[in-house]
Protein backbone atom coordinates (compact mmCIF):
# COMPACT_ATOMS: atom_id res chain seq x y z
CA UNK A 1 0.00 0.00 0.00
CA UNK A 2 0.75 3.58 -0.43
CA UNK A 3 1.88 4.55 3.02
CA UNK A 4 1.92 2.15 6.11
CA UNK A 5 -1.47 3.06 7.62
CA UNK A 6 -3.71 3.63 4.30
CA UNK A 7 -5.80 1.28 2.37
CA UNK A 8 -4.52 2.77 -0.91
CA UNK A 9 -2.86 -0.49 -3.35
CA UNK A 10 -0.24 0.26 -5.09
CA UNK A 11 -0.61 -0.94 -8.85
CA UNK A 12 0.87 -0.79 -12.28
CA UNK A 13 0.67 2.82 -14.17
CA UNK A 14 -0.36 4.37 -10.58
CA UNK A 15 1.78 7.47 -11.03
CA UNK A 16 -0.03 8.14 -15.12
CA UNK A 17 -3.25 6.93 -13.17
CA UNK A 18 -2.79 10.04 -10.91
CA UNK A 19 -1.55 12.38 -13.77
CA UNK A 20 -4.49 11.78 -15.57
CA UNK A 21 -7.04 12.57 -13.30
CA UNK A 22 -5.46 15.52 -11.27
CA UNK A 23 -4.49 16.98 -14.77
CA UNK A 24 -8.34 17.15 -16.12
CA UNK A 25 -9.59 18.68 -12.81
CA UNK A 26 -6.70 21.16 -13.34
CA UNK A 27 -7.51 21.40 -16.71
CA UNK A 28 -11.22 21.92 -15.96
CA UNK A 29 -10.60 25.05 -13.31
CA UNK A 30 -8.08 26.64 -15.53
CA UNK A 31 -11.00 26.50 -18.68
CA UNK A 32 -13.34 28.18 -16.05
CA UNK A 33 -10.81 30.45 -15.35
CA UNK A 34 -10.27 31.56 -18.73
CA UNK A 35 -14.50 31.45 -19.44
CA UNK A 36 -14.04 28.67 -22.37
CA UNK A 37 -16.55 26.92 -20.60
CA UNK A 38 -19.31 27.37 -17.85
CA UNK A 39 -19.50 23.75 -16.96
CA UNK A 40 -16.54 21.70 -16.74
CA UNK A 41 -16.65 17.77 -15.96
CA UNK A 42 -13.90 15.48 -15.04
CA UNK A 43 -16.00 11.79 -13.92
CA UNK A 44 -12.33 10.39 -13.24
CA UNK A 45 -11.41 13.23 -9.91
CA UNK A 46 -13.47 13.99 -7.04
CA UNK A 47 -10.77 12.05 -4.61
CA UNK A 48 -11.33 13.77 -2.09
CA UNK A 49 -9.96 11.58 0.97
CA UNK A 50 -5.85 12.52 0.11
CA UNK A 51 -4.00 14.85 2.30
CA UNK A 52 -1.32 16.62 1.88
CA UNK A 53 1.75 14.11 3.37
CA UNK A 54 -0.72 10.72 2.59
CA UNK A 55 -2.83 8.51 0.44
CA UNK A 56 -5.86 8.07 1.91
CA UNK A 57 -9.28 6.08 1.23
CA UNK A 58 -8.54 4.62 -2.40
CA UNK A 59 -7.68 8.44 -2.88
CA UNK A 60 -3.89 9.05 -3.63
CA UNK A 61 -3.85 12.88 -4.93
CA UNK A 62 -6.30 15.03 -4.36
CA UNK A 63 -7.26 16.77 -7.53
CA UNK A 64 -10.28 18.96 -5.75
CA UNK A 65 -7.80 21.16 -3.80
CA UNK A 66 -5.34 21.63 -6.61
CA UNK A 67 -8.41 22.49 -8.84
CA UNK A 68 -9.86 25.41 -6.01
CA UNK A 69 -5.97 26.44 -5.87
CA UNK A 70 -6.27 27.33 -9.60
CA UNK A 71 -10.00 28.85 -9.36
CA UNK A 72 -9.02 30.75 -6.64
CA UNK A 73 -6.00 32.71 -8.91
CA UNK A 74 -9.46 34.30 -10.54
CA UNK A 75 -11.91 33.99 -7.86
CA UNK A 76 -12.25 35.79 -4.65
CA UNK A 77 -14.51 32.94 -3.29
CA UNK A 78 -14.94 29.29 -4.04
CA UNK A 79 -17.44 26.94 -2.71
CA UNK A 80 -16.84 22.83 -2.41
CA UNK A 81 -20.00 20.67 -2.50
CA UNK A 82 -19.54 17.24 -1.89
CA UNK A 83 -22.57 15.33 -2.05
CA UNK A 84 -20.39 11.73 -1.88
CA UNK A 85 -21.14 9.36 1.36
CA UNK A 86 -18.33 9.93 2.97
CA UNK A 87 -16.92 13.19 4.46
CA UNK A 88 -15.25 15.27 2.36
CA UNK A 89 -11.98 15.67 5.10
CA UNK A 90 -8.77 15.66 2.57
CA UNK A 91 -10.86 19.16 0.81
CA UNK A 92 -12.00 20.43 4.43
CA UNK A 93 -8.55 20.05 6.06
CA UNK A 94 -6.55 21.73 3.07
CA UNK A 95 -9.14 25.21 3.65
CA UNK A 96 -9.88 24.73 7.50
CA UNK A 97 -8.53 28.18 8.24
CA UNK A 98 -9.54 29.87 5.26
CA UNK A 99 -12.63 32.22 4.53
CA UNK A 100 -11.47 32.11 0.86
CA UNK A 101 -13.16 28.27 0.55
CA UNK A 102 -16.31 27.23 1.78
CA UNK A 103 -16.79 23.43 1.94
CA UNK A 104 -20.43 22.09 2.19
CA UNK A 105 -20.12 17.80 2.75
CA UNK A 106 -23.63 16.14 3.20
CA UNK A 107 -22.37 12.52 5.02
CA UNK A 108 -23.02 9.53 6.97
CA UNK A 109 -21.61 10.51 10.39
CA UNK A 110 -21.00 7.74 13.08
CA UNK A 111 -18.81 4.83 13.09
CA UNK A 112 -18.20 5.80 9.25
CA UNK A 113 -14.98 5.60 7.40
CA UNK A 114 -13.54 8.31 7.41
CA UNK A 115 -14.91 9.47 11.04
CA UNK A 116 -14.96 13.00 10.65
CA UNK A 117 -17.44 15.59 9.82
CA UNK A 118 -19.19 16.62 13.34
CA UNK A 119 -21.75 19.41 12.86
CA UNK A 120 -19.95 21.21 15.06
CA UNK A 121 -16.79 20.79 13.10
CA UNK A 122 -17.03 24.74 11.69
CA UNK A 123 -13.45 26.02 10.78
CA UNK A 124 -10.62 27.70 12.92
CA UNK A 125 -9.12 31.17 12.70
CA UNK A 126 -10.30 33.05 9.24
CA UNK A 127 -12.44 30.15 8.38
CA UNK A 128 -14.60 29.80 11.38
CA UNK A 129 -17.81 29.27 10.25
CA UNK A 130 -16.83 28.19 6.46
CA UNK A 131 -16.85 24.79 7.03
CA UNK A 132 -20.40 23.26 6.84
CA UNK A 133 -21.10 20.12 7.80
CA UNK A 134 -23.96 17.44 7.26
CA UNK A 135 -24.02 14.34 9.49
CA UNK A 136 -26.53 12.08 8.43
CA UNK A 137 -27.31 8.18 8.79
CA UNK A 138 -28.81 5.38 7.36
CA UNK A 139 -31.12 5.64 5.04
CA UNK A 140 -31.47 9.07 3.57
CA UNK A 141 -34.46 9.38 1.10
CA UNK A 142 -34.58 11.57 -1.89
CA UNK A 143 -36.84 13.73 -0.37
CA UNK A 144 -35.37 13.86 3.19
CA UNK A 145 -31.95 14.75 1.23
CA UNK A 146 -33.70 17.68 -0.80
CA UNK A 147 -34.98 18.94 2.22
CA UNK A 148 -31.51 19.66 3.75
CA UNK A 149 -29.49 20.64 0.43
CA UNK A 150 -31.67 23.08 -0.51
CA UNK A 151 -32.65 25.56 2.09
CA UNK A 152 -28.94 25.03 3.45
CA UNK A 153 -27.19 25.59 -0.30
CA UNK A 154 -29.71 28.84 -0.76
CA UNK A 155 -28.18 30.29 2.50
CA UNK A 156 -24.73 29.62 1.26
CA UNK A 157 -25.25 31.27 -2.10
CA UNK A 158 -26.66 34.34 -0.39
CA UNK A 159 -24.11 34.98 2.24
CA UNK A 160 -21.05 33.55 1.04
CA UNK A 161 -21.57 34.73 -2.75
CA UNK A 162 -18.89 32.09 -4.78
CA UNK A 163 -17.00 33.24 -8.09
CA UNK A 164 -16.86 29.70 -8.53
CA UNK A 165 -18.25 26.05 -7.73
CA UNK A 166 -17.01 22.61 -7.08
CA UNK A 167 -19.57 19.81 -7.08
CA UNK A 168 -18.00 16.15 -6.11
CA UNK A 169 -20.44 13.90 -7.05
CA UNK A 170 -19.61 10.75 -5.35
CA UNK A 171 -22.17 7.41 -6.45
CA UNK A 172 -21.79 5.62 -3.01
CA UNK A 173 -24.81 7.82 -1.97
CA UNK A 174 -27.46 6.13 -4.34
CA UNK A 175 -29.47 2.75 -3.02
CA UNK A 176 -27.73 -0.55 -3.36
CA UNK A 177 -23.72 0.66 -2.99
CA UNK A 178 -21.71 -1.69 -1.45
CA UNK A 179 -20.10 0.76 1.29
CA UNK A 180 -22.80 2.86 0.88
CA UNK A 181 -25.77 3.10 3.38
CA UNK A 182 -28.10 5.73 1.78
CA UNK A 183 -31.15 5.20 -0.38
CA UNK A 184 -30.86 7.80 -3.07
CA UNK A 185 -32.20 7.14 -6.37
CA UNK A 186 -30.67 8.84 -9.17
CA UNK A 187 -32.99 11.41 -9.75
CA UNK A 188 -32.38 12.72 -5.72
CA UNK A 189 -28.88 12.69 -6.47
CA UNK A 190 -29.25 14.46 -9.65
CA UNK A 191 -31.72 16.79 -8.38
CA UNK A 192 -28.24 18.59 -6.42
CA UNK A 193 -26.30 18.54 -9.35
CA UNK A 194 -29.43 20.25 -11.30
CA UNK A 195 -30.14 22.85 -8.86
CA UNK A 196 -25.88 24.03 -8.53
CA UNK A 197 -26.34 24.46 -11.70
CA UNK A 198 -29.38 26.47 -11.70
CA UNK A 199 -27.30 29.33 -9.86
CA UNK A 200 -25.45 30.26 -13.03
CA UNK A 201 -21.94 29.94 -11.14
CA UNK A 202 -18.81 28.34 -13.02
CA UNK A 203 -18.71 24.96 -12.44
CA UNK A 204 -16.32 22.22 -12.01
CA UNK A 205 -18.36 18.75 -11.81
CA UNK A 206 -16.35 15.54 -10.34
CA UNK A 207 -16.58 12.43 -9.96
CA UNK A 208 -15.81 10.64 -6.46
CA UNK A 209 -16.95 7.29 -4.75
CA UNK A 210 -19.33 4.42 -5.97
CA UNK A 211 -18.78 0.64 -5.72
CA UNK A 212 -21.27 -1.16 -7.44
CA UNK A 213 -19.80 -0.33 -10.51
CA UNK A 214 -23.05 -0.15 -12.73
CA UNK A 215 -24.90 2.31 -10.85
CA UNK A 216 -21.71 4.75 -10.97
CA UNK A 217 -21.86 4.39 -14.78
CA UNK A 218 -25.58 5.11 -14.75
CA UNK A 219 -25.23 7.80 -12.24
CA UNK A 220 -22.66 10.11 -13.90
CA UNK A 221 -24.22 9.27 -17.49
CA UNK A 222 -27.76 10.63 -16.21
CA UNK A 223 -25.55 13.56 -14.11
CA UNK A 224 -24.27 14.14 -17.30
CA UNK A 225 -27.51 14.54 -19.38
CA UNK A 226 -29.00 17.06 -16.85
CA UNK A 227 -25.95 19.66 -17.24
CA UNK A 228 -26.59 19.17 -20.91
CA UNK A 229 -30.43 19.71 -20.79
CA UNK A 230 -30.66 16.81 -22.53
CA UNK A 231 -33.54 14.14 -21.39
CA UNK A 232 -32.22 10.47 -21.72
CA UNK A 233 -34.64 6.88 -22.00
CA UNK A 234 -34.87 5.05 -19.21
CA UNK A 235 -33.53 1.58 -21.76
CA UNK A 236 -29.99 1.32 -21.93
CA UNK A 237 -29.36 1.42 -25.45
CA UNK A 238 -26.72 -2.13 -26.37
CA UNK A 239 -23.58 -2.09 -25.48
CA UNK A 240 -20.48 -4.37 -24.61
CA UNK A 241 -21.45 -3.82 -21.13
CA UNK A 242 -25.15 -4.79 -21.42
CA UNK A 243 -25.35 -7.82 -19.62
CA UNK A 244 -23.60 -5.57 -16.95
CA UNK A 245 -27.08 -4.11 -16.10
CA UNK A 246 -29.45 -6.97 -15.99
CA UNK A 247 -32.10 -7.52 -15.11
CA UNK A 248 -33.84 -4.95 -16.29
CA UNK A 249 -31.84 -2.93 -18.49
CA UNK A 250 -32.65 0.41 -17.49
CA UNK A 251 -31.16 3.68 -16.43
CA UNK A 252 -33.02 4.50 -13.20
CA UNK A 253 -32.76 2.89 -9.96
CA UNK A 254 -35.72 1.63 -7.29
CA UNK A 255 -34.62 2.80 -3.93
CA UNK A 256 -35.04 -0.04 -1.12
CA UNK A 257 -38.12 -0.85 1.36
CA UNK A 258 -36.02 0.21 3.96
CA UNK A 259 -36.39 2.62 7.10
CA UNK A 260 -35.09 5.96 7.00
CA UNK A 261 -33.02 6.71 10.05
CA UNK A 262 -32.86 10.25 9.88
CA UNK A 263 -36.31 10.90 11.60
CA UNK A 264 -37.90 14.44 10.85
CA UNK A 265 -36.82 15.58 14.24
CA UNK A 266 -32.96 15.26 13.37
CA UNK A 267 -32.99 16.34 10.35
CA UNK A 268 -34.70 20.02 11.41
CA UNK A 269 -32.39 20.16 13.98
CA UNK A 270 -29.32 20.28 11.85
CA UNK A 271 -30.98 22.41 9.42
CA UNK A 272 -31.91 24.93 11.57
CA UNK A 273 -28.14 24.65 13.47
CA UNK A 274 -26.59 24.65 10.12
CA UNK A 275 -28.59 27.90 8.52
CA UNK A 276 -27.85 29.88 12.25
CA UNK A 277 -24.06 29.12 11.49
CA UNK A 278 -24.67 30.75 8.15
CA UNK A 279 -26.49 33.37 9.47
CA UNK A 280 -23.64 34.33 11.99
CA UNK A 281 -21.26 34.93 8.75
CA UNK A 282 -19.88 38.58 8.46
CA UNK A 283 -21.20 38.52 4.71
CA UNK A 284 -18.84 37.61 1.96
CA UNK A 285 -15.44 37.77 2.63
CA UNK A 286 -13.06 39.80 -0.08
CA UNK A 287 -9.25 39.21 -0.83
Amino acid sequence: NVGEYTDCPVFDGLYEFTQLYTGASLDGAVKLNRGDCDVAVNWSGGLHHAKKSEASGFCYINDIVLAILELLKVHARVLYIDIDVHHGDGVEEAFYCTDRVMTFSLHKYGDFFPGTGHIKDTGAKEGTGYSVNVPLTSGMTDDAYEKIFKPVMDKIMEVFRPGAIVLQCGADSLTGDRLGCFNLSLKGHAECVRYTKSFGVPTLVLGGGGYTIRNVARCWAYETSVLLDTKLPDEIPYNDYYEYYAPDFKLHLTPEQRENLNTEASMESVRIDLLTQLSGLRGAPSV
